[in-house]
């Protein structure tokens, strides 16, 4: 419970995907168990977790643009999935904050299922079947194509032992991509590559206040401010407004002490960290 509460954005995610698979392997067992014709408790499962690309199931069913994201009906997938975000969101948090990181989860991977359902209507050799969506992988591109190109000469150990950078691992999943459109892989190739452009375009002006997330999280903490009781606005001191000179220094003042821990942790480990850069880093990552 400790870890889901003060383990950061990135363990809580992992968290909520894995308990949602708990829950669809425990229907799944109770639906076999129970039903005499097991396809139905698939077919409701499906409903309920996955998103269609028919159009006219979209707008059916259009929750499963969000539930889609963090359901995966395979153990393999799901946990190829959530090391491979356990690897992206730890990076990411430090750089950016926690909410940064849900708002790229969630809007990474329904910008990737749009871009699928999209393919499915353009492309002839897609429309004669539908592709049923399921699965954090669109969500988790997102973020590390983020954090790739807004850091891609940051280095990470391969399997722990071989320097690369980043932005090269970035580029060869994006190729993998590319080359297998089309392929009937069980793969949702083009929610790989929506959740990857979402990712890139997401960080496009961030040192400057101006890219689509930070605006977002304005909006969304300017509805929060409206919703606020008087009391408890007329209890905090009044700050002043940074000047856009003031915000940029500080930013990157904070980013050039990260990129030194960030640095340190590439070449020698975590645990190499002071206690101190142990705090800033989790403190950073609980910024909003």
């Amino acid at each position: 419970m400790n870890n889901y509460r003060y383990g950061g954005m990135t363990l809580r995610l992992i968290y909520l995907n894995t308990v949602i698979f708990l829950v669809i392997q425990i229907i799944s067992v109770f639906g076999r168990l129970i039903l005499a014709n097991s396809t139905q408790i698939t077919e409701w499962l499906n409903l309920i977790f996955s998103l269609n690309t028919d159009v006219i199931d979209l707008i059916c069913t259009p929750w499963g643009l969000v539930t889609s994201i963090f359901s995966h009906f395979s153990l393999w997938h799901l946990l190829f999935n959530m090391l491979f975000l356990y690897f992206s969101g730890k990076m990411f948090e430090p750089l950016f904050d926690s909410r940064r990181l849900l708002f790229t989860y969630l809007l990474g991977g329904i910008f990737g299922s749009l871009f699928e359902i999209i393919a499915h209507i353009v492309f002839p050799g897609l429309q004669e079947s539908n592709t049923v969506i399921v699965g954090a992988s669109g969500s988790i591109m997102a973020i590390f194509m983020a954090l790739a190109f807004y850091r891609p000469n940051l280095t990470v150990q391969l399997f722990g032992v071989y320097p690369i950078r980043i932005i090269y691992i970035a580029l060869f999943f994006l190729i993998s991509d590319l080359i297998s459109l089309g392929l009937n892989d069980g793969t949702a190739h083009f929610a790989h590559l929506g959740g990857a452009f979402f990712g890139f375009w997401s960080i496009q002006n961030y040192s400057n206040k101006k890219d689509v997330l930070t605006k977002l999280q304005n909006f969304v903490n300017y509805l929060k401010g409206l919703f606020s009781s008087n009391k408890t606005n007329n209890s905090r001191p009044n700050r002043r407004m940074k000047s856009d000179e003031e915000y940029n220094y500080d930013a990157h003042k904070k980013q050039q002490k990260i990129d030194q821990i960030l640095d340190k942790i590439s070449k020698s480990g975590y645990e190499s960290l002071t206690h101190q850069e142990k705090d800033f880093l989790f403190n950073q990552s609980k910024n909003d």
